[in-house]
């Protein structure tokens, strides 16, 4: 028999009333959920939604609150373990809350990923177009470019030390938050989704620091000096930092900057930030450059990007290359069509798709996103993008195609939630003859084509798989008008 050992239950925290547990046995696990849980149904049919099983498993549950009519839980034990389950490789599975599917085997990964595309389709969007087979990573460790790091002064514990009798320190930690937990940091020894480098910078500066007296941020008081790191690295080992400080104080982050610029010089760029919110978002920060290149540059086939600390870039850039190999291949542009690209970001789509195009208008929200794109459609010598800055759905509308033409192709990659109802309406009055539809959510993107089913018909549905282990599914759906 199998073990779990739970995720941090909210009833070990101190000071909150104690419900009487519910213990369900025999649950039999059939597929994956959102968020890393997995679906069963116990033997009179309940479905459940539980943390710690993998598809395959029979297992014993806590049973915790209903949450939209679905019981959610945590397991207890597997009495039967699935034959699709795997050890983790990271000895942080479990607690940090990055890579919830590292127990299950990747094949079953790629088909649950799948599946789960299947049923949105067919049972949100009414779709019964056939998906096609998954494109799995051949890089499933090491594959980020981007990694974000938080300081903190108060460390997670792990459930063995909570249910010690022995008193525990509290010390700092340098690593990912646990789910729900924002004031306490998983302390990370060593991660397998970027390069050995971020290991060895992160782990650098928790040593120095300790050693420095430089103090952690406490998320509730909110004092401590070291607060977040950023790393991003190309594929020619070239790394990009950027810090974050809770405060100004020039001698002590001069003397953080300084340190990690003589013992890593694999940093080509380096820049830090004072963010005094309570909050850990920089985009509405000022990142303020302190050493080296303005910016860090990779290239995704034919196109050569620079890359700013705050920039919207493709995370992992092996997948990246195969999800615009794709999007090109769906578009099949002859060289003199009109290409939008909503949702545009730093212009990554558009300028890949430049050559083969006519002319290619992008629109994003984020106005120094759209300051990329046009720095990077001038390094690529393109000429015929045109990028607007500003809210697709005020800016698409009946007098920007009479301007710019209507689209013969028409890409969109928005947000998690999808494309707000305004902008589906005005694309079912532009008409374009195709449309590309890149998703991070199957969910929103079936809702999405459900109400485009009006004017398109769905013609190719290919999943891919940007992030290994995780529960994140990319899908590229092609329309076209009926």
């Amino acid at each position: 028999m199998y073990l779990w050992s739970n995720y941090h239950s909210e009833t070990k925290k101190m000071g909150r009333r104690r419900q009487k547990e519910v213990i369900v046995e025999g649950v039999t696990f059939s597929g994956i959920a959102d968020r890393g849980k997995a679906v069963g149904r116990d033997e009179e049919g309940k479905v459940y939604f539980a943390t710690g099983a993998v598809p395959g498993d029979i297992a014993t549950i806590l049973r915790l609150k209903k949450r939209k009519g679905v019981y959610q839980g945590k397991v207890r034990e597997v009495t039967t373990p699935s034959p699709y389950r795997v050890e983790p490789f990271c000895e942080h599975f479990g607690m940090c809350g990055g890579c919830k599917w590292q127990n299950l085997e990747y094949s079953k990964q790629l088909s649950e990923k799948q599946r789960v595309v299947s049923d949105a389709m067919r049972r949100i969007g009414h779709i019964e177009t056939e998906v096609q087979p998954i494109l799995g990573g051949e890089q499933q460790t090491f594959y980020r470019n981007k990694v974000e790091y938080s300081f903190s002064n108060k460390r997670w514990l792990t459930d063995e030390e909570i249910q010690s009798d022995a008193k525990i320190p509290q010390s700092p930690a340098v690593g990912f938050h646990s789910p729900g937990a924002f004031d306490r940091v998983v302390d990370i020894q060593e991660c397998f989704l970027q390069h050995e480098t971020s290991n060895r910078i992160r782990n650098h500066l928790r040593e120095v620091s300790h050693a420095q007296g430089w103090k952690f941020y406490d998320a509730k008081t909110h004092e401590g000096f070291l607060r977040n790191i950023f790393l991003r690295n190309n594929r020619k080992g070239q790394w990009m930092i950027t810090m974050c400080f809770n405060h100004k104080k020039d001698d002590l982050h001069i003397a953080v900057l300084d340190n990690l610029l003589e013992h890593f010089p694999e940093i080509s760029s380096l820049y830090y930030v004072i963010n005094q919110k309570h909050n850990d978002s920089i985009v509405d920060q000022e990142a303020i450059h302190y050493s080296g290149d303005l910016h860090l540059e990779e290239s995704l086939d034919h196109v050569s990007f620079y890359i700013g600390p705050k920039s919207f870039f493709q995370t992992n850039t092996y997948q990246a290359e195969v999800m615009y190999q794709q999007v090109a291949r769906l578009a099949d542009l002859k060289g003199d069509e009109v290409v939008y690209d909503l949702y545009t970001g730093i212009g990554s789509i558009g300028l890949y798709l430049a050559k083969e195009a006519g002319k290619i208008v992008g629109i994003e929200a984020v106005p120094e996103a759209i300051e990329d794109a046009k720095l990077n459609m001038a390094k690529n010598a393109i000429e015929n993008c045109t990028f607007y800055a500003g809210d697709v759905k005020e800016i698409l509308s009946a007098a920007f195609w009479a301007a710019h033409g209507r689209p013969d192709v028409l890409i969109t990659d928005p947000p998690r939630a999808g494309m707000h109802a305004e902008v589906v309406e005005m694309l079912l009055q532009l008409k374009s003859p195709k449309i590309v539809y890149v998703s991070c959510n199957p969910a929103t993107q079936a809702r999405d084509l459900a109400l485009l089913a009006e004017a398109y018909s769905v013609d190719y549905l290919q999943p891919i798989d940007m992030f290994p282990h995780t529960h994140h599914i990319e899908n590229i759906a092609l329309l076209t008008l009926k």
